[in-house]
């Protein structure tokens, strides 16, 4: 059974700085060392769907997903309709700046194809998951960046 993953950075920015680079979901090749690339179709809202392009080492697959969450400078989400899970990144004012968060949200329960590739074709559950956390902070480590450079 997948666990639900978390990771957090705090950014020297405002969060409509944040904002603004997380909430175009088109970057996210950027950030995700799994993502190749990702299009929103039509204007970027609850509801838009997008295309991705994924990898782990030499294999490559795609994936679709819904924007499930579109609060301007708090949260964004989508859920990827292969898997059923749910991405966000959501953005908290601290003292200093901002908290980034980003989540997978396994609550949707996960697909039989998803079981069966992960098991078969991605490691394995636990060494999938360990590489998703290492990415989900590497991506939050190059958005920091990012955003700190103004």
């Amino acid at each position: 059974m997948p666990q639900p993953l978390e990771a957090s950075i705090d950014i020297s920015a405002a969060p409509e700085q944040v904002w603004a680079v997380v909430s175009d979901l088109e970057r996210m090749p950027e950030w995700s060392p799994q993502c190749t690339k990702m299009k929103v179709l039509g204007e970027m809202r609850e509801g838009a769907r997008t295309l991705n392009l994924n990898k782990d080492g030499w294999k490559r697959w795609p994936t679709t997903a819904r924007v499930v969450r579109f609060e301007p400078n708090r949260a964004v989400a989508f859920r990827v309709v292969e898997n059923r899970m749910v991405w966000s990144f959501e953005i908290e004012p601290t003292d200093s700046g901002t908290r980034l968060t980003q989540r997978r949200d396994v609550s949707g329960g996960q697909s039989a194809f998803s079981r069966y590739s992960i098991k078969f074709a991605l490691g394995g559950e636990t060494d999938f998951e360990t590489k998703l956390l290492a990415g989900m902070n590497s991506s939050l480590g190059k958005i920091k960046a990012a955003v700190e450079k103004g």
